[in-house]
């Protein structure tokens, strides 16, 4: 009867606990980093949608471990993503490589890449041979009758696969609510390109402006009407090349004293490749006029060029053969290549960016500011103060690591604060509101990048269409520009703090090879043998247990 009533009351208590749990839902996460754990704003942005969303995702297939645990990953963050949105997120796992027939698997790839989901090759071995195969990490996402391709592979290519996979890992979730969020907004934010000074026009930035216009509501704006601008969250200004009027800036002034966010890309020397092909020409400033006005933010863009051991490479004629010129690829340290970041959201596990013609940077003291360097040049740099020879003649000299005694120089930085007015104790100019006058502002940010190029993108001589930002049309690699300026793009307009989703950390904790290799025989036995002797040890002694316990009958 005793035992009876224990089990009723055992199953009592376990009904009731679950009646609770049913009423209050709670995951826990118990790993050290919080893998498993998605952001407060992304359960926010999950909990919020107005309809199911589709998500096809396309890696699938015969993987490698690597690849299989980048798999998992995402299938456990869209697992986290139907739980918290109440089951209005849909997946489906469809492998491209299984479509019937050579052309509708040729059609689907095309399909896939025309969608921003690019092929992979991964090298593996089967029964001892080489065996390359293609793979497609990313996924489609549907929403509203809109859809969107996404890229989920995006870690440091300079990096060895498991590192660049694991920090693909750690950028999974906010890639992928990131997308939602841009097909679900109805009031997207609104960013405005300046113009009126020479900036980068819409063929010039035309990769960076699509993908701006994805997300974002982006139009041309200048800067001589100051209550226009208040309508817009954040402002680009992008290799202004005439001088901005006194009243402009003020405008621009004004704008940030009232919480208004900028990105500064900014060349400081006037330097192209079609100058370069001078021997006797040199980079002078461009004469802008910004220099006061960002020395007062507390940044200063240097009247210098910087050169790079780490640079993109160039074409150059070398020859001839057959009567046509013989080209080959080399370095032109005027092209830096930027795989040196600060550990922040803007710039966190992203692969190299191309610059091209880049200016070193300082900051000047300004109360109140908090100045974060962004990006570094490699350890193998130098600066050339104005005026600077730019010849491409000099692609043809052979450099040497020493000839680049300096190393890890900023080119960009992040400031945040509440910023100190141009004008203060200054003459106002004439015809403004001197009563609308702001001399401090409120809490805002700014981006300030040495180079205008970081949003060029390339035009194909043949079709004169643009090219991908960040495509190198002589090595056919893309470069991070796109995501470097995207990301900093988000940074400076979000409210909900969507970006700090991309400090994710996932630790990668490999064993130490060394020790296996020397503690091998210790661990077999350890794991092998030890087991059976305890198992051994437990049977004898039970065995002797029960002799000596039916003795006494």
């Amino acid at each position: 009867m005793g035992d009876l009533l224990w089990f009723t009351n055992a199953l009592v208590v376990v009904v009731l606990i679950n009646l609770l749990v049913s009423k209050y839902f709670f995951r826990i996460d118990l790993t050290e980093e919080k893998r498993y754990s998605i952001k407060s704003q992304t359960r926010t942005i999950l909990e919020e949608l107005d309809d199911d969303v589709y998500i096809e995702v396309y890696l699938d297939g015969e993987l490698n471990a690597a690849f299989t645990r980048f798999q998992k990953s995402i299938l456990e963050t869209l697992e986290e993503f139907r739980i918290y949105s109440d089951n209005k997120v849909h997946v489906s796992v469809i492998d491209p490589m299984l479509a019937v027939g050579e052309k509708a698997r040729s059609e689907f790839m095309t399909d896939l890449a025309a969608k921003g989901i690019q092929p992979t090759n991964v090298v593996g071995k089967e029964n001892g041979q080489r065996v390359e195969k293609i793979i497609f990490p990313g996924v489609v996402i549907a929403y509203g009758g809109m859809e969107k391709g996404v890229m989920l592979l995006k870690g440091n290519k300079a990096q060895k696969q498991e590192e660049e996979i694991n920090q693909s890992i750690e950028g999974v979730e906010f890639e992928l609510i990131n997308a939602i969020y841009t097909l679900a907004t109805n009031e997207p934010k609104r960013v405005g390109w300046v113009t009126g000074h020479g900036e980068l026009d819409s063929m010039a930035a035309a990769g960076f402006q699509y993908h701006l216009r994805e997300a974002y509501s982006l139009d041309n704006v200048t800067l001589t009407d100051r209550a226009t601008l208040t309508n817009y969250n954040a402002l680009i200004i992008a290799k202004p090349t005439k001088v901005f009027s006194v009243l402009e800036k003020y405008n621009l002034d004004q704008y940030i004293m009232q919480g208004g966010r900028v990105m500064f890309m900014v060349d400081k020397l006037e330097a192209t490749m079609d100058s370069a092909s001078r021997e006797d020409y040199f980079a002078f400033p461009y004469p802008v006029n910004l220099d006061d006005q960002l020395f007062k933010y507390g940044a200063r863009i240097n009247l210098d060029l910087i050169q790079d051991n780490s640079a993109a490479l160039y074409p150059v004629v070398v020859g001839e053969s057959g009567g046509k010129p013989k080209f080959e690829m080399m370095r032109w340290p005027f092209f830096p290549l930027i795989n040196h970041y600060a550990d922040h959201p803007v710039t966190r596990n992203l692969d190299a960016v191309v610059t091209k013609f880049i200016s070193s940077m300082d900051t000047v003291k300004a109360e109140g500011i908090k100045k974060t360097p962004l990006l570094f040049t490699s350890d193998y740099t130098r600066v050339m103060a104005a005026p600077v020879n730019v010849s491409a003649n000099d692609l043809r000299t052979e450099l040497k690591p020493e000839d680049f005694p300096s190393k890890s120089i900023p080119v960009s930085y992040l400031l945040e604060g509440s910023f100190t007015s141009l004008y203060k104790n200054r003459y106002l100019p004439a015809g403004v509101d001197q009563q609308a006058f702001n001399e401090k502002g409120i809490a805002t940010k700014l981006i300030v990048i040495g180079d205008g190029d970081l949003a060029r993108n390339d035009v194909n001589p043949r079709t004169g269409r643009p090219q991908p930002l960040g495509l190198d049309p002589f090595t056919n690699y893309t470069f991070a520009n796109r995501d470097l300026l995207m990301n900093a793009v988000a940074f400076l307009t979000e409210e909900n703090g969507l970006i700090q989703a991309r400090n994710k950390q996932v630790k990668i904790r490999p064993l130490n090879r060394e020790r296996v290799n020397a503690e091998t025989v210790k661990w077999k036995v350890i794991n092998v043998v030890l087991p059976l002797v305890l198992l051994v040890a437990y049977g004898l002694l039970r065995a002797y247990w029960r002799r000596k316990t039916f003795a006494r009958f």
